[in-house]
């Protein structure tokens, strides 16, 4: 009996299936980097400056906006009173040593409203505070 011998062809590695599972882990690890990114900011139009930059902390936020019955605070996207935050701001700073505050003020905001804004904000203890712009 006469045997057939074949010959085997060298293994080969397809890269279109390798390159589109790259992709997807691509897009995925993307997603998800932008999904953990935190903001406890409320969405406003904020003043620009060229010489903005990131922090890594994460700290307290407090925005100010114009709203219908004067000057409106929001502490990390809670609405408080002015009485309100001053108590929730003091007893923030009596336990936290040092805590980071991030203020986000509209920039229809008149200069007196954030400096009596900054007045309150010392009264209550904190000397770490950071007025937030976007870039341009």
């Amino acid at each position: 009996m006469k045997l057939v011998h074949t010959r085997n062809k060298p293994a080969r590695i397809e890269m279109l299936p390798l390159i589109d599972i790259v992709f997807l882990l691509l897009v995925f690890f993307i997603y998800a980097m932008l999904s953990m990114a935190v903001h406890h900011g409320l969405q406003l139009d904020l003043p620009q400056s060229t010489q903005a930059t990131t922090t890594e902390e994460s700290p307290i936020s407090l925005s100010i906006t114009n709203g219908k019955t004067g000057i409106e605070f929001f502490l990390n996207q809670q609405p408080l009173t002015q009485v309100e935050l001053h108590q929730r701001l003091t007893d923030i700073a009596r336990d936290k040593d040092n805590p980071q505050l991030l203020i986000f003020a509209e920039k229809n905001i008149t200069y007196q409203q954030l400096y009596q804004a900054l007045d309150e904000l010392k009264a209550c203890g904190l000397t770490k505070i950071s007025l937030q712009a976007s870039r341009e």
